[in-house]
């Protein structure tokens, strides 16, 4: 069975967001891009515990031999359906409709959103949309 990834914490989601982004960044560049002041060595701190945890590899740096360059080693898609099964896991006790009910109810979704949503559950079921019946 395939071991699955550890949860991200908020700060290496907002460091992950920018190496799928930037597909490369150095310490400096991920200072730059993150939204809240992070000093240099606690970036690279976060970088060095996301190659730890496996999502990031680093290399140096084809103009600046004194640094590195980080790459994100997985892909967003894997890491969401990953900490969303954690989620539903942890919070919703295995019950995935749970929190699709919720996210329906609390959240602002567009009709477009919503139609979107319901063309995707008529394709898991197997059954056209009244979008594809026309």
């Amino acid at each position: 069975m395939k071991k699955s990834l550890p949860i991200l914490t908020p700060a290496e989601s907002e460091v992950m967001q920018i190496l799928w982004s930037r597909q490369a960044a150095s310490v400096h560049d991920v200072v730059g891009a993150l939204l809240r002041p992070v000093a240099y060595n606690t970036a690279l701190t976060i970088l060095r515990v996301l190659e730890q945890k496996g999502y990031v590899t680093h290399e140096p740096h084809p103009e600046n031999a004194r640094s590195y360059l980080y790459r994100a080693t997985i892909p967003p898609g894997p890491v969401r359906v990953n900490h969303t099964r954690d989620l539903v896991e942890r919070l919703f006790e295995g019950k995935a409709d749970e929190l699709v009910s919720g996210l329906i109810e609390s959240e602002r979704l567009s009709r477009g959103e919503l139609e979107a949503l319901r063309a995707q559950i008529d394709r898991k079921l197997g059954t056209p949309s009244k979008k594809d019946s026309k």
